[in-house]
């Protein structure tokens, strides 16, 4: 069952990569560095700091910034627990698929897709009754997974694996930061 699992994983791996071209390279590399989004982080930024004020969210950025560090090291571990190979270092899928961008670091699962996941499901819970359009955050890790996938990065078991647990993770430092802000009257 598992080898044909990844079989899958695999062929659909193929299809997806496949789907790009050259002319657009340029583009999904842009997309695929964190720094690139930096913008969007202070226009999220600035709506929260005027929803909730300046202490609120300087505690809120300390979460999302705990959340980041243990979402990022549980990858980590995963990563090299699992040890799976990136498509781009897959011996019988070279020649199949285009590879935009190689690395020599495992592929299972995804911290892009986790990271990502988190913070559009931590943002989501924390605002979803305060700001309506937070639903479209969701937005953000489909594209910046999906550019892992374009580039030869990653599977997509390793962007569903780090959309499970990232939205996992995003949901449990929602409950947490819910809990210690009545505690502790941030």
């Amino acid at each position: 069952m598992e080898s044909k699992l990844i079989a899958l994983d695999q062929q659909l791996f193929v299809f997806l990569n496949n789907l790009g071209s050259t002319p657009y390279d340029g583009f999904w590399l842009f997309l695929t560095k964190q720094t690139h989004w930096i913008p969007f982080f202070l226009v999220l930024l600035v709506v929260i700091y005027k929803k909730i004020g300046g202490k609120q969210t300087l505690y809120l950025l300390l979460v999302v910034a705990l959340m980041i560090t243990c979402t990022d090291q549980f990858t980590n571990l995963v990563k090299n627990n699992v040890q799976r190979l990136r498509p781009c270092n897959t011996p019988n899928l070279l020649g199949l698929i285009r590879v935009v961008k190689a690395s020599d670091t495992f592929s299972f699962f995804s911290g892009h897709a986790a990271n990502s996941m988190a913070a559009a499901s931590f943002l989501y819970f924390s605002f979803r009754t305060q700001i309506s359009w937070f639903k479209w955050l969701f937005l953000w890790p489909l594209v910046f997974a999906y550019s892992r996938i374009y580039l030869g990065l990653h599977f997509p078991l390793d962007i569903l694996a780090g959309f499970a647990f990232g939205s996992c993770s995003g949901f449990a430092f929602y409950k947490w930061y819910v809990w210690s802000k009545n505690k502790f009257s941030f």
